[in-house]
């Protein structure tokens, strides 16, 4: 295994607090905000861990509240909001200093026979080709930092 996908699994290991409430560590960052889609990631982790394996994501609908800090911990508190036949909601609610950063709401389906309408994937890079985000962000740090840094 490679670092990269060691080092996306580690951030994606949270650790269980009580039955529903899971805490999430950052990376450190040169960047003063946590990135988005490792809260999405953690909180959708967070959800499928209170669902049967047998029931992978259906949906998901996010929002961002607040700038996440990357030298502090994320709460994920799990809200059981339904348990179908078919499907299987949940919320999650992330927060730090107490404060919420995020919510998300996900819908989680068992397998099931239906109509397919989706087109095939188009073709796509190897990832492992692509740059990192370390080498991507010296070219765009004007865009993530405050006027006057």
């Amino acid at each position: 295994m490679n670092d990269a996908l060691r080092s996306l699994l580690d951030l994606l290991a949270l650790e269980r607090i009580e039955q529903d409430i899971f805490r999430g560590q950052s990376r450190p960052s040169v960047v003063p905000r946590v990135f988005g889609g490792q809260v999405a990631a953690q909180a959708l982790v967070a959800a499928g861990r209170t669902v049967p394996a047998d029931r992978p994501p259906h949906s998901l609908h996010a929002y961002f509240l607040r700038p996440g800090d990357p030298g502090a911990p994320i709460v994920y508190t799990v809200d059981r909001i339904r348990d179908g036949r078919s499907f299987t909601t949940r919320r999650v609610v992330a927060v730090q200093h107490g404060q919420p950063i995020f919510h998300l709401s996900a819908s989680f389906q068992a397998y099931e026979e239906g109509l397919e309408h989706q087109e095939p994937m188009p073709p796509a890079p190897d990832p492992l080709e692509l740059p990192t985000a370390a080498e991507m962000l010296p070219r765009h740090a004007e865009r993530f930092l405050a006027p006057g840094v």
